[in-house]
């Protein structure tokens, strides 16, 4: 088994036992979702509530060149020539991927729960590492110039946010940067809504709370926060109001796309837990899809970025 799939302790390493890791206040076996439903494949042992299957990557693809679209560009951090960069819950690896080849003098780590997608040729100084941030992260004290995490909100528990930050914060090196982006998660960061959104989100979100998920927008406006209580300087908010629907042009469509997307991925589980039927269930979603246009309805992102003291 490779070297980088443990822990390396040293002098300088925190032992598992005593850093600061996350406590989700979700145990393996609570709301669990059963690990096929229809045609999508769900993991059983983690609180995370979207699939891990051909389909989801094709949509995490998808959703990387969106975003890079809305942030023109992979990252906002005043990052220069990292030495090491981690991507954590790297999904596909597509961010990765262009990080190494815009630095190929640095080595790019991508971190997540399994390889959703084997690439045939990814860049020489990448590599993948399987890892869940909830039980803490298998790299040294100050390991890294440029942690990023982006769209963790389904995958780590509100309770276990701020731990999970000074985690990141952890294998930060002196000088170097952190950046996270979430989408907000209450109704009204989905504003104006028609009813079959307000619908949607309202089973969508009882269903999250069931596994201890934000679902009042509380993780999206409190990056900064996360970074600033895990002794980040220098921290920078940014807002970004995406539109959702052709209505808002290219970047309208492909949002909506990708959000049509996210909530079909989760329609069995829900149609599941509330004794809907999934054709029901999907039904309410493309009502919703079609209310976006009509309704002009946007969605509210947040980047925050901050900087380890040196």
């Amino acid at each position: 088994m490779p070297w980088w799939f443990f822990r390396r302790h040293s002098r300088n390493t925190t032992p598992a036992s005593t850093s600061a890791q996350p406590s989700s206040g979700w145990q393996p076996g609570e709301v669990a979702l059963p690990r096929l439903q229809g045609s999508r494949r769900y993991l059983q042992e983690q609180p995370y509530l979207l699939p891990k299957d051909l389909g989801e990557a094709n949509r995490l693809d998808f959703q990387h060149y969106v975003l890079r679209a809305i942030l023109h560009g992979n990252y906002l951090a005043p990052i220069q020539q990292p030495r090491r960069i981690l991507d954590v819950g790297c999904g596909t690896g597509q961010w990765a991927f262009e990080l190494a080849q815009q630095f190929p003098q640095a080595e790019v780590v991508g971190l997540d729960l399994e390889l959703v997608k084997a690439s045939a040729s990814p860049p020489p100084n990448y590599r993948f590492v399987q890892g869940d941030i909830l039980h803490g992260l298998p790299f040294d004290n100050d390991s890294f110039d440029f942690v990023h995490q982006r769209l963790l909100f389904l995958a780590i528990p509100q309770a276990a946010w701020p731990a999970a930050v000074q985690e990141l914060a952890r294998v930060t090196a002196p000088g170097g940067w952190i950046e996270l982006l979430e989408v907000g998660t209450a109704l009204q960061d989905y504003l104006p809504s028609g009813p079959a959104t307000q619908e949607f989100y309202q089973l969508g979100s009882q269903l999250a709370a069931l596994r201890g998920i934000d679902t009042d927008g509380t993780v999206m406006r409190s990056l900064a926060r996360y970074l600033e209580e895990a002794s980040l300087v220098n921290i920078h908010y940014q807002a970004l109001d995406v539109p959702l629907g052709e209505w808002g042009g290219r970047i309208g469509s492909l949002m909506a796309l990708d959000l049509r997307e996210v909530w079909k991925a989760i329609s069995a589980p829900i149609a599941a837990r509330f004794g809907r039927s999934e054709q029901e269930v999907l039904a309410l979603i493309e009502q919703a899809h079609r209310e976006w246009n009509s309704f002009h309805t946007s969605c509210h992102f947040a980047v925050a970025y901050g900087q380890k003291p040196i």
